[in-house]
C-alpha cells in the first residue's frame, strides 16, 4: 500500500476544526481521512504547530519550506516524494493516488457544532487554546 503524508501549516489544533469559523476544506479533508481510516487506509497528517519535528525529519518537506516558505503548505507526500503543494488533494485525487476504490471515501455523518456566541481564542474548552 502507498504511504501518504500531509504536512499542514500551523493551526490551533490538529485538524483546524476548532473554534467558531470552520473552513469547509479542512472539514472535507478530515472527513475523507476519517473515512479512509475506517476502511483500513492510513494517511498521516502533520500540523506545524503540533508536530514540528516531523517537518524537520522529512528532508523533502524541510527543503520545500526552507526554499519557499510555509506558503507552499499543505504539502502532500506520497512514498517519500512531494507530489502536491499549496492545496489538499481532491477526493478523486485521493482515490487515484492511493489506488483505492471510490467507495473507500463514503462519507460518514459529520457533526459540526455551530455556535453564534462569540468566544475568546480558538473556542477550545477549559479556557485554554488547543
Amino acid at each position: 500500500m502507498k504511504k501518504m503524508q500531509i504536512f499542514e501549516p500551523a493551526m490551533c489544533c490538529s485538524t483546524g476544526l476548532c473554534g467558531i469559523g470552520v473552513d469547509p476544506e479542512l472539514l472535507r479533508v478530515s472527513t475523507v481521512l476519517n473515512s479512509l481510516k475506517k476502511n483500513g487506509v492510513n494517511v498521516e497528517r502533520f500540523n506545524l504547530t503540533s508536530s514540528p519535528q516531523e517537518f524537520v525529519n522529512n528532508k523533502a518537506v524541510n527543503k520545500l519550506i526552507n526554499g519557499n516558505g510555509i506558503d507552499k503548505l499543505p504539502a502532500t507526500v506520497l512514498d517519500g516524494e512531494i507530489i502536491m503543494t499549496g492545496r489538499y488533494p481532491t477526493n478523486e485525487e485521493f482515490v487515484n493516488l492511493l489506488n483505492i476504490p471510490m467507495n473507500s471515501l463514503e462519507n460518514q455523518p459529520v457533526k459540526v457544532k455551530v455556535t453564534t456566541q462569540r468566544t475568546k481564542g480558538c473556542g477550545c474548552s477549559g479556557g485554554k487554546c488547543c
